[in-house]
């Protein structure tokens, strides 16, 4: 299996449709899979620092269900009770001319709708009319690190339908609110230090920052163009929903803690109950894992499951049945803006990572090379490890 998948990753670098690649997988021993390939002059590895970016989702719910184990927190609870910007929000419902026309939102946001993407929030690159908001209204740019960046009105009432945004940020905040910590701390505390994520994080030393990867630009002739990257410093909010830089190999670790329901090694991260309520769909009947673009720049259109409803959980999408490449139906899974993805398989009991750095999201070249290094891993795993080995 190995040298197959190797030699796919191989030949996409080397005939230019990526700068670079690492693709890992493990199941409960360890490491099984482990690639990474770079173009001439480039040194990468699974160990060098990627932006991460809404990988932290399941991160931050992580931390969150934490807290509700502990008793600090339930998911219904009212998110205006610990942060002010959520307490009397507001509908986008149209435009006069380019008056914004808002009004309020008859539903309390919960914890558990900023976690499943059912607050109402959006994202200004996924939503056209929430786009002409940011620009008539004049809200600074999300890479500005200010909590203005995020308060955007929503798109519908709280609980009556999906679509991704920044709901996962303010719970970053409401987790903040709540215990009295800095994201940053929050997170290294509960979540970095016990599974020794050393390179993970919102912010980067200088010895840290040489070994991040270099981001790549898709120019309008399929070409790649390098862009200019700023060392992450610290900011008045931290970006709970897409802020995080960290290696390939340690959030490996941190997916295969969820794989083998909450455990590391002999560390407790979270009960087996908790990573059950993670992967449970909270959005029956609606469509979720989807990206409509409105900044080509930023992202393309995106689907997890092409064809296929999807579902979410608490932190990533969920597909409803089993995908073509043979990922098993339930199956928690989601990206990152700069082309990183990852999912876990519970029923084959492995966990996966497949990263570059390139925008825009959903790059046609990289989600056909993940699609078929997906489908030939399945098909190797099938043949020399017929049969599930996760029971829930």
């Amino acid at each position: 299996m190995r040298q197959p998948l190797s030699g796919m990753l191989d030949a996409a670098v080397d005939d230019g449709r990526l700068p670079f690649v690492v693709a890992m997988v493990a199941d409960a021993q360890g490491v099984i899979f482990e690639h990474a390939v770079a173009a001439d002059g480039l040194t990468v590895d699974a160990d060098s620092i990627f932006w991460l970016a809404s990988m932290s989702k399941a991160v931050t719910a992580t931390a969150a269900m934490q807290l509700v184990e502990a008793g600090t927190l339930a998911l219904d609870t009212p998110a205006g009770d610990w942060v002010p910007e959520l307490a009397a929000p507001e509908i986008l419902i149209g435009f006069d001319d380019d008056r914004p026309m808002l009004r309020p939102a008859r539903r309390t946001i919960t914890l558990r709708d900023l976690l499943a993407h059912t607050s109402g929030h959006g994202y200004a690159f996924g939503h056209a009319d929430l786009y002409r908001y940011t620009e008539v209204a004049d809200r600074p740019a999300r890479s500005s690190g200010t909590r203005a960046a995020y308060d955007l009105p929503l798109l519908f009432e709280p609980g009556s339908d999906w679509l991704y945004g920044v709901g996962v940020d303010w719970a970053g905040a409401l987790l903040e609110a709540a215990t009295g910590q800095p994201l940053d701390t929050l997170l290294a505390e509960r979540i970095f230090a016990p599974l020794s994520m050393v390179d993970t994080g919102f912010t980067l030393d200088a010895d840290q920052f040489v070994r991040t990867t270099p981001l790549y630009r898709r120019d309008a002739d399929g070409g790649l163009a390098p862009m200019k990257r700023r060392r992450p410093e610290r900011a008045e909010f931290f970006s709970a929903g897409g802020g995080l830089y960290g290696t390939p190999r340690e959030y490996l670790r941190f997916l295969g803690a969820l794989a083998a329901d909450g455990r590391d090694g002999g560390r407790r991260l979270l009960a087996p109950e908790s990573v059950a309520a993670l992967c449970r769909d909270q959005v029956p009947g609606h469509r979720a894992g989807w990206i409509a673009s409105a900044q080509p720049r930023v992202t393309g259109d995106f689907d997890i499951t092409p064809g296929a409803r999807a579902g979410w959980g608490l932190g990533f999408a969920l597909n409803e049945a089993a995908t073509a490449e043979g990922r098993s139906p339930g199956s928690p899974g989601w990206a990152g803006l700069a082309n990183t993805y990852y999912w876990i398989d519970r029923e084959r009991g492995t966990a996966a990572v497949f990263m570059t750095q390139l925008l825009p999201f959903a790059d046609p070249s990289t989600l056909a090379l993940l699609r078929e290094f997906e489908t030939r891993l399945n098909d190797g795993l099938d043949r020399s490890r017929p049969g599930p080995t996760h029971r829930d």
